[in-house]
């Protein structure tokens, strides 16, 4: 049927009844259908529906999957005691309308993070309003060993809306895919997430699997002109369709945030720096069409607007009146029912504390509502189609030698936890504190020169 199954996943002594777990997989459908598309729109958000499936399958299904399963995922279990599941459409597959299942398809998947640069008063260090929080987080995570080296890719070249920075982005990407892009063919994974191999060989077997979907009549030699060729017209086919605006509906009744508070470009963007170091100081942001899902997602993430430093002091304020008044906590709906009422409350974008738990408690959904979006990813689904099948309905984009309709969604959109923000706020100090003492302060000699205090200092005295 072209779907998936989705199960929950454990620690092995987290016990959960069957009715937690019913509870749970229900706040997950109602938090999309109810608030995630208001955000994002009907055609691009699938919330699924749960199911209940004879348990010998699930436990046949389980002894199945786990040799399959990455390392760094079996700290936890798969659920095969509630006999809860959700079904989904599989997302590697055109969501527009049905398509013969003989026709190829091609999915890439993009984590874009988080496509905008603090503008809160909150923010305590001049840095976090220069360099994004992506580009600084890069660093840590090479240095605790998580990747061996840090990706040029910053998501506010892709969220900028300007296609030269758009295609750097996703160039970006896939020479050093982590786990932010993955390339599926007819649902079967073909890229992404090898950290060890180099980049040439990966690309020239991608070209391999990409070349009957643009170049059909196989006119084209091979060769790393080829590769090169190939690589170019997917990313210009990936802008394409992310820019393109598959959705009549208007995000909700959402007052949005004016992205112009924010710059527009980030310091450490490799593709910034190579415009300085040719003498332009100039980034050209064209911004995003209205209808796109870029644009929605950026306007979900920048509910955070306070960063997490201004967020912080009220998240508190909230976790001492939950000691006051445990009971509460179901009236505040911190843990759902993710309804239309929760939804409303979203709404109020003020940001004049009045001292009350009420705004407090407002400014803290936002946030986790931000997280989802920052944390979200968008699949892009194509299949090449003939001249004559492109009719008006479907959404349609060119490459220089084919043609492909297409689907766009938006998938991991489970709400954050309300537990993480003290996970966040110590994150984030520690990110930034990295890249202070370890990054800025090579690239600043009077600053490095202060970080070395291991070093002998001579200080020299001259007449003046």
């Amino acid at each position: 049927r072209c779907v998936v199954l989705r199960f929950l996943k454990f620690p092995p002594n987290q016990n959960k009844t069957s009715e937690e777990i019913l509870h749970h997989l229900q706040n997950i459908v109602d938090f999309g259908k109810h608030v995630m598309k208001q955000f994002f729109g009907e055609n691009y958000v699938h919330h699924g529906e749960i199911v209940q499936l004879p348990l010998d399958f699930i436990r046949q299904l389980c002894l199945k999957i786990q040799p399959e399963r990455p390392e760094s995922r079996c700290d936890k279990d798969m659920d095969a005691l509630s006999g809860y599941a959700m079904c989904l459409p599989n997302l590697t597959r055109l969501q527009t309308y049905r398509f013969a299942e003989h026709r190829p398809i091609l999915c890439i998947e993009i984590k874009p993070k988080c496509g905008f640069i603090p503008f809160s008063s909150h923010v305590s260090q001049e840095i976090k309003h220069k360099v994004c929080r992506y580009c600084m987080h890069q660093h840590l995570k090479v240095a605790n060993g998580k990747w061996k080296r840090p990706s040029k890719y910053c998501p506010l070249d892709l969220f900028s809306g300007n296609k030269q920075r758009m295609h750097f982005a996703l160039k970006s990407l896939l020479q050093e895919a982590q786990n932010n892009l993955k390339i599926f063919k007819n649902g079967e994974l073909i890229y992404g997430c090898k950290d060890d191999q180099d980049s040439v060989s990966d690309w020239n077997e991608l070209a391999r699997h990409l070349k009957p979907f643009f170049f059909p009549s196989n006119g084209l030699v091979s060769g790393p002109h080829c590769t090169r060729t190939i690589v170019k017209e997917l990313i210009h086919v990936i802008t394409m369709a992310l820019l393109s605006s598959t959705d009549a509906c208007r995000a909700g009744d959402m007052r949005t945030v004016p992205i112009s508070q924010g710059r527009s470009y980030c310091e450490a963007s490799a593709f910034n720096k190579e415009l300085v170091r040719n003498g332009k100081h100039k980034l050209e942001s064209s911004g995003l069409p209205r209808g796109c899902l870029l644009y929605k997602t950026l306007q979900a993430q920048m509910l955070d607007m306070l960063d997490i430093e201004g967020l912080y002091p009220l998240y508190n304020r909230v976790e001492q009146y939950l000691e006051e008044f445990p009971e509460e906590r179901s009236t505040l709906q911190i843990d759902g029912p993710y309804n239309e009422a929760f939804y409303e409350k979203l709404l109020d974008l003020s940001t004049e504390d009045d001292g009350t738990v009420a705004f407090a408690l407002t400014k803290v959904q936002q946030y986790r509502i931000a997280m989802t979006a920052k944390d979200c990813s968008i699949m892009i689904a194509l299949s090449p189609c003939l001249q004559d099948e492109c009719s008006e309905q479907r959404p349609v984009v060119l490459a220089s030698k084919s043609r492909f309709t297409f689907s766009v969604s938006v998938l991991d959109l489970d709400l954050k936890p309300y537990e993480s923000i003290l996970h966040q706020y110590k994150l984030d100090g520690k990110i930034v504190n990295y890249y202070l003492k370890n990054v800025q302060a090579k690239d600043d000699p009077v600053m490095s020169s202060l970080f070395k205090e291991t070093e002998d200092c001579t200080l020299v005295l001259h007449k003046v």
